[in-house]
């Protein structure tokens, strides 16, 4: 799972399904009758960059389906350290059922995909954040039905990964889309050209502006994320002036949907986000981060086992 480009609206789904079976499966029953579908498997964790959510996720959905996982830190093997990608990818390939990767450029996770005898899972590049856009789509179905068509969501900010996540999943899904960014922070234009291939095929919207007030306007779901992420530290001062006006606020999501919804990944600077509609009943981020770990759970489990093992929600 290197980004959800390539996956068809029935498998996306079908990975929702087997999440939610996990979690009603561990929530329900007794720790001693929970299933452990991983027993006997591990997982190598890559982590080129720090992490709460994914790391923690990852490590404790890998241990409540039975199998073990290894945290492996810049400083924790030779890759970067004089041993080449594929060596590394070849070796952890041999003690482990599969690997996940947090990094910096997303040709790193093609070459690891590349190299490995056994699944890659991407956890988080430059330019896809996968196993997020899960996360969003489950705690969306939890909100508002299984059947997310006819849905519309809005986002208001950097042109990142979890956009480019959000636009070549959320048009195959049948959910419309509007898209705001200050200028010259815009999605790239291979990522537009697969959004917008995406909406045709589905018959759903897809608008990018400028402006967030157009964005937001009518939308059941607000989304924003950090304007500065890992390594454009030295850039912050030149991104807060740029993206003036796009903070979420009481005041922009008077135009959005009545009943609206807001999602954030997490961690959160207040500059992106108002505490009053952080923190507000209309908001799932803590929903949404808890589901962070029953669909990284469900992507082993589809990885490892196939869907076949799971019962069904």
């Amino acid at each position: 799972m290197l980004s959800l480009e390539h996956f068809t609206k029935g498998e996306i789904y079908e990975l929702l399904r087997v999440s939610r079976s996990i979690k009603l499966a561990f929530k329900q029953g007794p720790v001693e009758a929970q299933p452990r579908y991983l027993q006997g498997e591990s997982l190598a964790m890559i982590f080129q960059k720090r992490s709460t959510r994914t790391r923690v996720s990852s490590e404790t959905g890998m241990f409540k389906l039975g199998g073990h996982s290894l945290f492996l830190g810049k400083e924790d093997i030779q890759l970067g350290h004089g041993e080449t990608l594929m060596d590394t990818a070849k070796v952890l390939s041999r003690f482990n059922s599969a690997i996940l990767a947090r990094v910096y450029g997303h040709q790193t996770i093609e070459d690891l995909a590349e190299h490995a005898s056994v699944p890659v899972i991407n956890a988080l590049s430059d330019k896809h954040h996968p196993l997020q856009i899960l996360a969003d789509l489950q705690t969306l179905q939890e909100t508002f039905g299984e059947n997310l068509t006819g849905l519309k969501v809005a986002w208001v900010g950097d042109g990142n990964n979890i956009l480019n996540s959000l636009m070549v999943t959320l048009p195959k899904l049948g959910v419309d889309l509007s898209v705001a960014t200050p200028k010259g922070y815009e999605p790239t234009s291979d990522i537009l050209d697969i959004a917008r291939i995406n909406a045709a095929a589905h018959q759903t919207s897809l608008v990018t502006t400028t402006d967030p007030l157009e964005a937001v306007e009518g939308c059941h779901v607000v989304v924003t994320d950090t304007w500065i992420s890992m390594g454009q530290e030295e850039e912050a001062n030149a991104r807060l002036k740029d993206f003036e006006g796009y903070q979420v606020t009481q005041k922009m999501m008077e135009r959005a949907h009545t009943d609206w919804k807001f999602l954030h990944c997490l961690p959160r600077k207040p500059y992106e986000v108002h505490d009053e509609v952080f923190y507000s009943d209309r908001s799932l981020v803590f929903d949404e981060a808890e589901n962070r770990m029953w669909t990284v759970m469900a992507v082993l489990m589809m990885q490892l086992r196939g869907t076949a093992a799971v019962v069904t929600a």
